[in-house]
């Protein structure tokens, strides 16, 4: 096993996915990267003031500052990769927007205009926690909002939406250091991408945005021959979870609740109805986000909810 270092440069960076981009760097499936990515829009020095505009590394901002892609050699479309998230690092800043969109779910809210309110955050990664200019001091617990392939259609696609085929911009504060997700390879090589850092967010990220941070991912990418799913899943250090991604919620939930559905007839000998009721019972269903135009639904499931006797 070897480990690489990427550092998030100019030439390592990315904003829209696309099989057609050159990798940045090959590995062998097994291998270990360190990944170094800026935050969601690639702000290259800290805001001076809440909401404080800096140079960023794209000026004609068009989607998340990403690093890769990278190549993992040998993997071909129908492989599934397990990515282990070793550690995951954050900045010691980072910046939350809320209200930046005037549409009917805003005034629903009772939130007029487009101007957004922006939080500006210490990150004390020893400490872990992350305080703003108003005082309020949270936990962090960091993790990627964008872990994805391209989509098999050649040419440049938006990076803002996650997608069931290839994943992005999940944005699944589950996927903490500890947890292996598992994405079905979509393009020769993979070409992962990887970026969005966060450093706390509640499930659904109802502001649209998260503690955006620079990050530091330590990861391994290895690829499964047996995963349980053809789907994109993930095991975390408590749980066992299924996505569903759709701009519709009803069928983004039965997406991510299907998928489970299999995974338990596959560790108990279900069949269909009898695994739906014993999902029922021990299965939560969450919004993973609402920011992104394209919901997604998680389906968790513990590890310890059942017990065969």
């Amino acid at each position: 096993m070897a480990t690489h270092r990427l550092l998030a440069q100019q030439a390592t960076a990315t904003q829209v996915l696309s099989r057609d981009t050159a990798p940045v760097l090959t590995i062998e499936p097994g291998d270990r990267v360190i990944v170094e990515s800026l935050d969601a829009w690639g702000h290259l020095e800290r805001q001076s003031a809440p909401g404080a505009t800096t140079p960023y590394r794209f000026p004609d901002r068009r989607g998340h500052a990403l690093t890769g892609p990278i190549e993992v050699a040998g993997t071909t479309a129908g492989d599934v990769l397990a990515l282990r998230f070793d550690a995951v690092e954050t900045a010691d800043w980072g910046w939350t927007a809320g209200g930046s969109r005037d549409d009917a779910f805003a005034h629903s809210l009772g939130i007029e205009g487009s101007e957004p309110a922006w939080l500006l955050w210490d990150l004390d990664r020893d400490a872990g926690t992350g305080t703003n200019q108003h005082g309020h001091t949270v936990r962090l617990a960091p993790f990627l909002g964008v872990v994805g392939l391209p989509p098999v259609e050649p040419g440049e696609h938006s990076t803002t939406p996650p997608r069931a085929a290839g994943g992005g911009n999940i944005d699944c504060r589950e996927l903490t250091a500890g947890s292996t997700l598992f994405l079905p390879v979509t393009v020769p090589g993979a070409l992962l991408h990887l970026g969005d850092g966060h450093a706390a967010q509640g499930d659904g990220e109802v502001g649209g945005t998260a503690i955006e941070c620079g990050m530091t991912t330590t990861l391994t990418v290895d690829v499964v021959r047996d995963a349980p799913l053809s789907s994109i899943h993930a095991l975390t250090p408590t749980a066992r979870i299924t996505f569903g991604f759709d701009a519709d919620l009803n069928r983004a939930t039965a997406e991510a609740l299907g998928a489970m559905l299999t995974w338990l007839q596959q560790l108990y000998g279900l069949e269909r109805k009898t695994a739906l009721a014993l999902a029922s019972s021990v299965v939560d269903l969450r919004i993973t986000q609402i920011a992104n135009r394209t919901w997604g639904v998680h389906a968790v499931l513990g590890l310890d909810a059942v017990v065969v006797e």
